[in-house]
């Protein structure tokens, strides 16, 4: 395992550059083409998720609020939680600024891949309506773009693997139950191979229904798990009232600090939030307009618009929730670089001693749920280098590699997402600027025939 960490973490310099370059310098593009239009309509795009402009008859398989569910499982999960401890460790407080700078382009991104989505959708060798970067690659810039559908795909095949919400989700049983000791009586067990053994096969009863079943499981667990989320973070602000605002002021003076830009450590820094900002939300990744492409609607602008939402929620709501708590807590000055430990050290701390069980329960939530619509990604990359038959086969491949995150290192894991996520951006995000005059044309259209409807 140590050759195969130490190759990828010579592998990640190479890739970050184009990364930062796409997603900062793409995305800062696309706001400004657009005349900053996703978030003039924020209030549209809830309408449109709340169901409120669906039309009978529309081709898909899924409602928006579906969609946005599913897609968000994906994201509002272990990424959110010691995602960001990893990131607060590794960069100081001052990471999280560019974590949420990342996410406001990262909603302006979605808006555009995710209308891309419906605009250029295909179908499988079964016959079935998808989308994805896949198809709006391909059809969207001709069969002459082929290379880069493909490289994307091959990408996706380890990118969409669920090795670090099965890793972190292990480290959290671990450290809050610790069976080596409450569960000794029954004997010198490896509990980590346990745990893997036993989250894939909770994941393999959900997985193998496809889709709509992924849907409705995504969609019953996700907003409760939020919600008790929230309600626990809103206790440890209460609590802690007059130390919120402190923790918040030294997020953004932390971000320009003058120590930080004189040791030429500022731009380390903000790799390091757009790079967790990305696993936070997956703005630019491409795997969002894969559900966002199966809604039942023929309006890509609405579906774009729906889309915009998810970074919101996953990183400008809970992210910054997270990092309260840890930063309110102090944990991030004396915890391991091991993310989900960190957030237990702080949720334990700040919720009366119990934060961490509760923590370990919406993690357990979060992890399922990630787990359930990982998977769907990897089987559609699959499905496109080979066949819908061919591609099933995605998920008994992903659900071995469960049992094998649960016992490797934190660093592997990391690195292995990272990289694989970097290879993805770029032909994503190459195919969303090429072909973003076209949402243009399509938003403009959208809202003048919505103004004429309206007289």
């Amino acid at each position: 395992m140590k050759a195969i960490n130490d190759f990828l973490s010579a592998m990640i310099p190479y890739t970050e550059w184009a990364m930062l370059i796409l997603l900062i310098g793409g995305g800062l593009f696309l706001i400004f083409k657009s005349k900053f239009l996703p978030y003039r309509y924020f209030g549209h795009a809830i309408a449109i998720t709340a169901g409120k402009y669906d039309k009978e008859g529309a081709e898909g398989d899924v409602s928006h609020l579906q969609a946005l569910s599913a897609a968000v499982a994906a994201t509002v999960g272990l990424g959110n939680i010691s995602g960001v401890a990893i990131a607060i460790y590794m960069g100081g407080p001052g990471v999280v600024f560019w974590i949420w700078m990342t996410a406001l382009i990262g909603m302006c991104i979605k808006f555009y891949s995710c209308s891309l989505s419906i605009m250029f959708r295909g179908k499988d060798s079964e016959g079935k309506l998808q989308g994805g970067p896949m198809f709006y690659i391909m059809q969207g810039m001709g069969k002459k773009a082929k290379p880069l559908a493909t490289f994307f795909c091959i990408a996706g095949l380890f990118g969409f693997l669920g090795v670090f919400t099965a890793n972190q989700f292990t480290q959290t049983f671990m450290n809050v139950v610790n069976p080596n000791e409450t569960l000794a009586l029954l004997g010198d067990f490896n509990w980590k191979l346990i745990i893997g053994i036993v989250l894939a096969i909770i994941t393999s009863f959900v997985i193998f229904g496809g889709l709509k079943k992924i849907a409705k499981v995504a969609s019953a667990i996700v907003p409760f798990m939020v919600l008790v989320y929230f309600v626990a973070v809103l206790i440890v602000m209460f609590t802690n009232a007059t130390e919120v605002w402190p923790s918040l002021k030294l997020i953004i003076t932390e971000a320009f600090n003058f120590d930080t830009m004189v040791k030429g450590g500022f731009w380390g820094l903000v790799i390091l939030g757009v790079r967790r900002a990305m696993f936070s939300n997956e703005a630019g990744l491409g795997s969002a307009p894969m559900y966002h492409g199966q809604s039942k609607t023929d309006e890509p602008v609405q579906e774009g618009l729906v889309a915009m939402l998810g970074p919101f929620i996953d990183t400008i709501i809970v992210c910054t929730l997270t990092a309260i708590v840890i930063i309110l807590s102090g944990a991030y000055l004396e915890a391991e670089s091991n993310g989900i430990l960190m957030t237990l050290i702080a949720f334990k701390k700040m919720l009366f001693g119990y934060g961490d069980i509760l923590l370990m329960i919406i993690v357990s939530a979060f992890a399922l749920s990630t787990l359930f619509t990982y998977s769907y990604y990897g089987v559609k990359c699959l499905s496109f280098l080979t066949n819908a038959k061919i591609g099933k086969y995605y998920n008994w491949y992903f659900v071995a590699t469960i049992v094998f995150a649960a016992v490797a290192s934190v660093d592997l894991v990391i690195n292995l997402i990272d990289l694989a996520y970097a290879l993805m951006v770029i032909p994503n995000m190459l195919a969303v600027l090429y072909l973003s005059p076209k949402v243009n044309l399509a938003a403009k259209s959208y809202f003048s025939k919505m103004k004429n409807e309206k007289a």
